[in-house]
């Protein structure tokens, strides 16, 4: 797979032990189950892992460098819950890849735009060191990705992509402007959650979790988007949340989509390779329009971002 341009990259929130699993993904698959998962991606070509040191509890990065191959990729990110100290990010990545196994990671991302400055210029030396292939940032507003634009090249380094939340009923970056100026810079837009953690499914097949009890009272809200999913699907002889995926897949955008069984990944091979038509694409957002349901909101972990030091 040519990493520049991906189909799809797979999550691993959804990783990890049985309680986690459980209670709120709605259920556990062994590792076993996942290795083969693993390998299916590979031959499916889509070998893209996306992992954070707290996903699935902090497991999945361990199981990662376990049950990878020499064949997968690995997407890694730096979260600065707190301000910049010297040598942090430093001292995270090697800790990544001592879990990974590998003596680099192949895209390293920026999880917040706190001290975002300091935090590069340390993402920058890494990779002159050869640690990391790519550079890029997660959760960034526009005017935070054309700063970290400015502050990677004056290192000689490309900005390779940002990552945000994206779906059909979340399309806040294409009004703002940031996915239209990425389309203009090279610079590629990968969409997290883009089943709203579940939700863009039929509801009839979804588990009991925590994060099914979360967005329960929106189902209803969503019924009108649910019928024209499933008439697209129903037409194109597929389930319901691959029309979802193949959306995003259709604006131009990464989905970066939860997989734990090979028939997930199956599934998501074929949801990338889905052409919508611009008659389906517009009944699609018009139908999340109407419903006037917000999950996540682009803007999620905003909270989370710390003041600038003076």
């Amino acid at each position: 797979m040519d990493i520049m341009h991906p189909k799809a990259a797979i999550g691993t929130n959804a990783w990890g032990g049985r309680i986690y699993g459980g209670l709120i993904r709605g259920d556990y698959v062994e590792d076993e189950v996942i290795g083969q998962m693993i390998e299916e991606s590979v031959k499916l070509d889509i070998p893209l892992f996306d992992l954070a040191r707290d996903y699935g509890f902090g497991k999945a990065q361990k199981m990662m460098g376990r049950l990878g191959n020499k064949d997968t990729l690995i997407s890694a990110k730096y979260t600065p819950f707190t301000h910049y100290r010297k040598g942090c990010v430093r001292k995270s990545l090697e800790k990544d890849l001592q879990d990974f196994g590998r003596s680099f990671v192949d895209i390293y991302w920026l999880h917040l735009p706190t001290d975002l400055k300091d935090h590069l210029e340390e993402i920058a030396e890494l990779y002159k060191e050869g640690k990391i292939r790519y550079v890029g940032v997660s959760n960034f507003d526009l005017e935070e990705c054309k700063r970290s634009k400015e502050i990677l090249e004056a290192h000689g380094i490309p900005l390779y992509g940002v990552q945000n939340h994206y779906s059909i009923i979340c399309r806040e970056w294409e009004t703002n402007g940031l996915l239209k100026w990425c389309r203009e810079n090279n610079i590629l837009f990968w969409g997290w959650a883009v089943l709203e953690e579940g939700l863009l499914v039929d509801p009839s097949s979804m588990r009991r979790s925590v994060m099914k009890s979360i967005y329960n009272g929106r189902v209803k809200k969503l019924s009108g988007l649910y019928d024209v999913m499933g008439q697209i699907a129903t037409r194109r002889n597929v389930k319901i949340p691959m029309i979802a995926i193949a959306y995003c897949a259709a604006k131009g955008v990464v989905p970066v989509v939860g997989c734990r069984k090979p028939s997930r990944v199956r599934e998501l091979s074929e949801s990338v390779s889905l052409e919508l038509t611009p008659e389906e694409i517009e009944r699609l957002e018009s139908a999340a329009d109407a419903s006037n349901v917000k999950i996540m909101g682009a803007d999620i972990f905003r909270p989370f971002v710390l003041k600038e030091r003076r």
